[in-house]
């Protein structure tokens, strides 16, 4: 019987040792939930939010904050063009008071550039390294935000986009019915300037889950892909993995983007947002002005993705 015993728990010991072994790229693997540090970093005043916790995922001497480390201060909060918690919902752009929205300087001497963002679920903003600010609202009810900046061509835009998770270190959600659903995400934004999010803008995925088999997974060269993984999620607890990657120093200002790959283009349909006021009210100023929804290549499972642009 103890000979059976430790014949099953090797053949495991092998199982599992297997599933790692078929992960051959870079990213750290964590397996499980991570240790919830914050319960909830937003609550909404007037409205209903999801939870918005921050935990860390630990893997020998190193910690991955997730979904991700953010600025979340309220010195650094950006202008709501729409946000139900702080009961702004103009129907229009033409009801929103646009002077009062202050303007952050790079460059005395540049030009003033009003920036409108609409972010499935959080964003950060930096010009030229610089921090322009960050999204209030870092889950749900969903919000849409202005900016302004003063700045001098060329210049570059760098955003950290992240998709909420409600199940801490697990990339899920409750949604459609199911209590461990995997979000989507979706950034859109145009600038006064005529610079729009499109495919040429650079993206690069810095947190992916849930995972339930490495074998799904593939890197080619810098392209993180994670096409052919399970998206269907679950109502049981299912043990998942997650993979992160180490974000480049001053990833906001040095060069290393320039091998990231372009970011891909979705729809309107594919983000679903016909039903947010904080997108719809203010159409024009999104895809009406020739922007477009970007993300990684998987609008599913990446969490954390970074984008860079140089406007010229």
């Amino acid at each position: 019987m103890k000979i059976k015993l430790l014949s099953l728990l090797g053949i495991l010991s092998l199982f599992l040792s297997s599933a790692y072994c078929e992960y051959t790229g870079i990213a750290q693997v964590i397996k499980g939930k991570a240790e919830v540090k914050v319960e909830n970093l937003f609550s909404c005043e007037n409205g209903n939010s999801r939870p918005s916790p921050i935990g860390v995922h630990s893997l020998d001497s190193k910690e991955f904050i997730v979904p991700a480390n953010v600025q979340y201060e309220k010195k650094n909060f950006v202008n709501n063009l729409y946000d139900e918690c702080s009961n702004i919902t103009p129907n229009s752009l033409a009801e929103v008071d646009l002077s009062a929205v202050p303007i952050v300087e790079i460059d005395k001497d540049g030009e003033v550039v009003t920036g409108y963002i609409f972010t499935d679920n959080y964003f950060e903003l930096y010009i030229n390294g610089k921090l322009v600010g960050v999204d209030a609202v870092p889950f749900t009810p969903f919000n849409s935000n202005v900016v302004k900046f003063k700045v001098k061509k060329p210049y570059d835009i760098a955003i950290k986009a992240v998709d909420w998770e409600e199940n801490s270190g697990l990339g899920s959600e409750r949604n459609r019915g199911k209590k461990y659903f995997p979000g989507d995400g979706g950034l859109i934004a145009s600038f006064s300037d005529g610079t729009k999010t499109n495919s040429k803008w650079k993206a690069q995925t810095f947190y992916s889950s849930p995972i339930y088999d490495l074998s799904c997974v593939k890197e080619v060269g810098q392209e993180r892909i994670t096409k052919d993984c399970d998206i269907s999620g679950s109502n049981e607890y299912k043990e998942t993995y997650s993979l992160h990657w180490d974000i480049p120093l001053s990833w906001e200002s040095n060069d290393n983007y320039l091998s990231w790959p372009k970011a891909v283009q979705y729809t309107e349909n594919e983000i679903g947002v016909n039903n947010k006021k904080a997108y719809m009210n203010f159409q024009e100023q999104f895809s009406g002005s020739g922007a477009s929804f970007i993300w990684s290549s998987n609008l599913v499972l990446d969490n954390l993705v970074l984008f860079r642009y140089h406007v010229k």
